[in-house]
């Protein structure tokens, strides 16, 4: 596995940001993934919680058992041992049913007309790819993927929709993502998933993690129909693979 030169720097009184080369790599999400499972692995009491996105990572600790420079010596000499192996990463790969429905692909024409291609190769090219979650943010629950194919990359919209419905499956940039609530978003709409990725009162309030793989997989409105009715019940099962 590759070592990277980090910079660590404070975030507030009681967090560290370290950062890695600021680009989208698997390579670097494998090594932040490495990393983070060396700190939890450690049981560091003083050490609150550890998030990571893209190419960074945020270490929360309690500033009144630890200060910046002693814990910044401390996550310099772990991250140098390079202790923990590639293997002792899990991913799971994620079918996500999606319906590509002009209805829930509201932006799907506009997508065609821009990009010369039919609405057709769009969904065909955006259901064939195996994505990778690189982060989740900016809400709870939203899942930055990364392997949109570059047939279908193009800029956020100019003027972002003021309320873009859960569910809603996106293009913005370089990037696909899930919308897992109502909310503001820039991103162009080409479906929608009856699944709910992020439930707050689950005991895993989001289904999925950083490093873990996603999979599209067309479904008709029908098929839309019968899942919702299938999760109502309590009865839907999401397909999922762990590697």
């Amino acid at each position: 596995m590759s070592t990277f030169k980090l910079t660590y720097k404070p975030f507030g009184e009681s967090a560290i940001l370290i950062e890695w080369p600021q680009n989208i790599s698997i390579d670097i999400l494998d090594d932040i993934r490495n990393f983070s499972f060396k700190i939890n692995n450690q049981n560091i009491k003083y050490i609150l919680e550890v998030n990571f996105v893209y190419s960074s990572l945020l270490v929360i600790y309690n500033y009144n058992k630890i200060n910046y420079i002693n814990l910044k010596k401390e996550l310099q000499f772990l991250y140098n041992q390079r202790l923990a192996s590639k293997n002792n990463l899990k991913t799971t790969i994620w079918e996500i049913p999606v319906c590509y429905d002009i209805e829930f692909g509201i932006d799907l024409p506009f997508l065609s007309l821009q990009k010369k291609i039919s609405i057709e190769e769009i969904i065909s090219t955006h259901s064939s790819s195996l994505y990778t979650v690189f982060g989740i943010g900016f809400l709870p629950g939203f899942l930055y993927l990364g392997g949109l194919s570059k047939k279908l990359h193009f800029k956020r919209r100019d003027i972002p929709r003021l309320e873009v419905p859960k569910g809603a499956i996106a293009i913005g940039g370089k990037q696909t993502g899930i919308y897992p609530k109502i909310s503001p978003g820039g991103w162009h709409i080409i479906g929608k998933t009856p699944i709910s990725i992020f439930e707050i009162n689950r005991e895993k309030p989001c289904l999925v993690i950083p490093g873990d793989k996603v999979k599209f997989n067309p479904i008709s409105k029908g098929e839309f129909k019968s899942i919702k009715l299938e999760i109502e019940a309590g009865i839907y099962k999401l397909k999922s693979v762990a590697k």
